[in-house]
């Protein structure tokens, strides 16, 4: 069923207002949440996912069977926030959907992540949708690349997702809810240093000559996440060996004087 929106004007502007390869606002907080290693709020425009990563730990009595001798066990799990999705009926853990996405997360990792550097362990990664209007999965693999390097995981390199999609013959970068509901669609996630592409998933059809130019655009578009992210860590990276120098003397004392 097609959208009564436009999705794309005469003067080649979309809904929102942005230009066919134009990315949404990334927004990127590393506030802590609770015993996690690791942890990032992301915000891709509306889209607000949050991500906690632990481990690399012990497996639980009831799953060491399911460990590796000669690596770690990615485990994912995806939840749906009642409040921030536009969806009546409520998605629990036990979802297809989620699952589908739970999965298509492991995988991207899996040859990522250096697992073989903590054998017969686990990493948990936890995923809560606080908000969506489309690129879920993007946003999902962007923010536990983050939470991934906060937690200390050696990673081969980062992972940078975006989605596109065709309407026409013009290709569209960073869909929206509404325009993935009406136009043919792709996710990229790319290895931006290596180069290599670690997923490339489709849930509809798209022409051969068409889909080779979103890819084209999609692997450009990770360069450009991929600077963004690697800024924020930066930032916050920075921000911690600051306050390790500075020694738990000297930070009272600022904090003090600013008060």
């Amino acid at each position: 069923m097609s959208s009564r929106i436009e999705l794309l004007n005469a003067g080649l502007l979309r809904s929102d207002g942005r230009r066919p390869y134009e990315l949404r606002t990334v927004a990127i907080n590393f506030g802590a949440q609770g015993t996690a290693d690791g942890s990032v709020t992301y915000s891709h425009g509306l889209t607000q996912v949050r991500v906690s990563v632990l481990g690399p730990h012990e497996a639980k009595p009831g799953t060491r069977r399911e460990t590796f001798h000669d690596r770690a066990t990615l485990n994912v799990e995806v939840q749906l926030a009642p409040f921030g999705v536009g969806e009546r009926r409520r998605r629990g853990r036990g979802d297809k959907r989620l699952l589908e996405l739970a999965a298509s997360i492991k995988s991207t990792f899996e040859p990522v992540v250096q697992t073989h550097l903590y054998p017969r362990s686990t990493i948990d990664i936890f995923i809560h949708v606080l908000q969506l209007d489309g690129g879920l999965l993007p946003a999902c693999i962007n923010a536990s690349t983050l939470a991934l390097a906060t937690a200390g995981i050696p990673l081969f390199d980062f992972v940078c997702a975006i989605s596109g999609g065709v309407h026409g013959t013009q290709p569209l970068l960073d869909l929206t809810t509404v325009e993935e509901n009406d136009v043919p669609s792709v996710v990229v996630g790319v290895m931006p240093r290596t180069g290599r592409v670690t997923l490339v998933q489709m849930e509809t059809r798209l022409h051969m000559d068409r889909f080779e130019e979103v890819f084209r655009v999609a692997c450009d578009a990770g360069k450009v996440l991929w600077s963004e992210m690697r800024d924020a860590l930066r930032e916050r990276t920075g921000d911690l060996v600051d306050k390790l120098e500075a020694g738990p003397g000297m930070v009272v004392a600022k904090e003090t004087d600013e008060t």
